[in-house]
């Protein structure tokens, strides 16, 4: 049986189901709460559907939506 992860407060994740990434900003009952890097509504995700991200990852979606805000757009 492989490793099971284990999110923590501040991890940037993808939720697979959603297909988004976003930060863990908290737990509520069985669901992981995440937001978004530019804001926004939090959403829950099941924790066996979140992946940990790469650096690279990461970085590529905070210059997403630094690209998005510069066209006036929402993240």
């Amino acid at each position: 049986m492989g490793v099971t992860y284990e999110p923590r407060l501040g991890d940037v994740v993808e939720d697979t189901g959603a297909k988004r990434v976003g930060r863990v900003m908290g737990f509520v009952g069985p669901y992981v709460q995440l937001r978004l890097f530019g804001g926004g509504t939090e959403w829950d995700a099941e924790p066996d559907k979140l992946r940990p991200v790469t650096a690279e990852e990461a970085l590529s979606a905070g210059v997403s939506v630094a690209n998005a805000r510069s066209r006036g757009e929402k993240a």
